[in-house]
């Protein structure tokens, strides 16, 4: 990846989550956005957005998401100026719940090693 492809992908996340964190504070406490990867042609962007709880506030973002994608364009095209203004998919990232089970796991495992010792 070009030097100037990884600072429209900071770029672009800057402002998604400046936007959602000022617009939609009550709605967005529950998600985050975790990458943007935007396409060398500039045309299309995969928007990572990681979920904190259950799995219905996961169901709650994906329509969020959908529902809201171009509104959210619209706002990035005038903030971030670029040839063109690339199309918005947004993604969910499972990463940060993945190491949070695996953090469990590893806790599990130890205090199960502890109770063998005592």
């Amino acid at each position: 990846m070009s030097l100037r492809l990884a600072r429209v992908n900071e770029l672009v996340l800057r402002e998604i989550a400046t936007y959602l964190s000022t617009r939609y504070r009550s709605e967005s406490v529950r998600w985050t956005i975790t990458s943007v990867d935007v396409s060398a042609d500039l045309r299309n962007a995969k928007v990572a957005y990681s979920v904190i709880g259950e799995e219905t506030h996961a169901r709650e973002a994906m329509a969020f998401f959908r529902k809201h994608a171009g509104e959210i364009r619209k706002v990035v095209s005038t903030h971030v100026i670029l040839k063109y203004s690339p199309q918005l998919h947004f993604v969910r990232d499972y990463g940060i719940e993945r190491g949070n089970r695996v953090m469990e796991i590893l806790d599990d495992l130890e205090s199960d090693k502890d109770a063998e010792e005592s």
